[in-house]
């Protein structure tokens, strides 16, 4: 291929950046490789494609052990349309960086014994293009076990960021036995694939060069310490840094060798923390890891002891069992399943309360909308019934029935409680009718809830006080209030994109299970006004577009983001870290709910306690997160409302539109 001189390349940079030779969203892309919106490179010209050859893939064919006892890697390196790199970066822009490890595994224990960590006098030979070895310089011992399995890992780094604005980084690990014979034990008991870039979006740590969880357990192992001697072994660290906040000893702090501190002590796992299968056994059912079962099958006192940490097993506080002065007797008591529910056994104490067998299951469905029109009173048919079909009888159920509109965005919100209707014992239906009639000039679609829940008490079989808990079912129906054509709300955020991280959304207590739901309350003018003390200040608004990304932009914020609930709680979240990257709207956001304009009728956001009252939609979705004085100067002076018009004029899309040179999509692309 055709390599330019580096004054060429400079020239298409600015020209792209300038807007000239773009690769925005109306250009056409190469169909290998493809880019999606997302990453910077959809933005290149093709020319910088070309020329770049973006990206970065190893693959350890093979490790041999010289009669030094020095071991010799063989790899290839190539970028993402397959083709080989150069690792100098003489042939192919970018010089690759790369560092090896070697360990060895003990499949009884299912943890590495560090050989090789941090290498020197090693040697590269360069065979062809994209093709090399690396034999290390430090041997294995004299006396190495050749039978045991050992996993090279190489972590590396395409230097590309003063040329294009980032890096680009590859793991890959090769499980071998220097013996040469067929391996029977490896190291498989989680993958980030399917567990950690669920919510981690990815898995990046050490300045982001490591991203393998395989990877990371080489280094990880029982005995390795951080600069100040606290453990940093895989099993324990990895408890408690999700821990986090719900450690019951001191703050897990780390201390990097240039004795940096990493405090974890306001992690907030997003998930229930008896939720184990969460991490360990993965999202996708069908491909488990081979070792899923190790959270179970093998109990220890590393394993238990950092997430319980008021255990101390060499005295026996807080262990029913007393004494462990090792783990020989954990599994005795501590079997994997008794079939039961919160006993001694493991699933069984780490049964997450919404997934108990005890729950019946609860299904609300609305039936119908009747009489749903300007200054009437509307009556809504619901059914209610278990997961087996059965009707529900109603007994402590808690029963609101709302209606909000319009759909285009909430302004009016009505709740009332339905939980004194007779429920047909035999059907389940009920129907209500509410008190408060539709606004006199209500009009176009509007949107008509059921929130049903009930507090079950599960029973333990370790004859401890019960566990209530939350049983809730949701249920949105959309309807029109003048007879014209129903345009439901549109969809920003599913429920199913917040479950990837938080299993399943459960909020207030357990009650609100849906993000159609929660748009409703969580509308413009929403604050916690009702809760919020009033030597707290003026009211924070709840507003959904608001609420989401200042809670997960947490410790980037500029100002103070804390809300108060109705039970007296404050929850502050400038001290919660966020697991993925901010950059990744598509994480949260549907496709194509993040493109500019904003579809017409989006209702001023009320914001008392920012820079400016009342943001126009845009302006108050991407203030949630870029929430700086400049920004709110930029957003407020461009914006306007003209004469006998009541919705605010936003020239948003005018340079953050699609194709535009700060295009949304452009501007969060990684």
């Amino acid at each position: 291929m055709r390599h330019w001189g580096l004054v060429s390349v400079l020239s298409l940079l600015i020209a792209a950046a300038a807007g000239g030779e773009g690769r925005g969203r109306a250009s056409a892309k190469p169909a290998t490789p493809h880019f999606g919106d997302g990453q910077l490179e959809a933005y290149w010209a093709d020319q910088q494609i070309a020329y770049i050859r973006p990206g970065l893939h190893i693959v350890i064919n093979s490790v041999n052990i010289d009669s030094d006892r020095k071991a010799t890697v063989d790899f290839n390196l190539f970028d993402d349309a397959k083709q080989p790199l150069d690792r100098e970066g003489n042939a192919t822009p970018g010089a690759v960086s790369m560092h090896f490890i070697l360990s060895m595994y003990d499949a009884a224990t299912r943890t590495y014994t560090p050989i090789v960590t941090a290498d020197s006098g090693g040697r590269f030979t360069d065979l062809q293009s994209g093709h090399g070895t690396y034999t290390f310089g430090t041997p294995l011992p004299p006396l190495y076990d050749a039978a045991k399995t050992y996993t090279a890992g190489v972590y590396a780094t395409r230097m590309l960021a003063d040329l294009v604005g980032k890096d680009y980084v590859a793991n890959a690990e090769l499980d071998f036995r220097p013996d040469g014979d067929a391996i029977k034990d490896r190291w498989d008991i989680i993958r980030d694939s399917t567990s950690c870039n669920n919510c981690h979006d990815p898995l990046s740590a050490h300045g982001g060069e490591r991203r393998d969880v395989k990877l990371c357990v080489l280094c990880h192992t029982p005995g390795a310490k951080d600069a100040a001697g606290t453990s940093i072994d895989m099993t324990m660290m990895v408890h408690r840094i999700h821990r986090g906040v719900n450690l019951a000893n001191k703050p897990y702090v780390l201390t990097a060798p240039n004795n940096a501190k990493f405090d974890f002590s306001n992690v907030v796992f997003p998930n229930d923390l008896r939720n184990c299968a969460e991490c360990h056994e993965g999202s996708d059912a069908a491909n488990k890891p081979s070792q899923a079962s190790v959270w179970y099958s093998f109990p220890s006192r590393t394993s238990c002891g950092s997430c319980h940490d008021n255990v101390d097993f060499a005295t026996g506080a807080n262990h029913p069992g007393g004494k462990q002065p090792d783990d020989s007797n954990c599994a005795k008591c501590h079997i994997a399943d008794s079939g039961k529910e919160y006993d001694a056994s493991i699933k069984a104490a780490h049964t997450v309360p919404y997934k108990s067998r005890q729950l019946k299951g609860l299904i609300a469905q609305i039936i119908s909308i009747t009489n749903f029109a300007p200054g009437q009173k509307p009556t809504v048919v619901v059914d209610l019934k278990n997961g087996d079909g059965s009707a529900v009888d109603g007994k402590g159920l808690t029963f609101g029935l709302m209606y909000a509109g319009p759909a285009s965005d909430f302004r009016t919100n009505v709740r009332e409680n339905a939980a004194s209707t007779a429920i047909d014992p035999a059907t389940g239906r009920t129907s209500y009718t509410f008190t408060t009639p539709l606004p006199a000039d209500a009009g176009g679609t509007w949107a008509v809830a059921a929130d049903v829940s009930r507090t079950v008490q599960l029973i333990r079989a370790d004859k401890l006080p019960n566990i209530p808990v939350i049983e809730s079912s949701n249920a949105v129906q959309y309807t029109t209030a003048d007879k014209s054509a129903v345009m439901p709300r549109r969809t920003v955020v599913t429920t199913q994109q917040c479950n990837a991280c938080h299993d399943s959304l459960r909020a207030h207590a357990g009650q609100t299970t849906t993000t159609a739901e929660c748009v409703i309350c969580h509308n413009a003018s929403g604050n916690d006004a009702a809760a919020r003390p009033t030597s707290e200040g003026l009211p924070e608004s709840i507003s959904f577009q608001r609420m989401i990304h200042r809670i997960h932009r947490g410790t980037q914020l500029t100002q103070d983001y804390t809300l108060f609930d109705s039970a007296g709680g404050r929850h502050h979240y400038n001290a919660i870290p966020f697991s993925g990257d901010t950059r990744n709207c598509a994480k949260c956001h549907v496709a194509g709910s993040t493109t500019l304009p904003l579809p017409a009728g989006g209702a001023p956001v009320i914001t008392l306690r920012d820079y400016y009252t009342p943001q126009a939609p845009t302006s108050a979705a991407c203030l949630g997160c870029h929430d700086t004085l400049e920004t709110s100067a930029h957003a407020y002076i461009n914006t306007t409302t003209f004469g006998g018009t009541r919705a605010a004029a936003e020239s948003c899309s005018t340079c953050h539109g699609p194709g535009k040179e700060h295009d949304v999509a452009k501007a969060h692309a990684r």
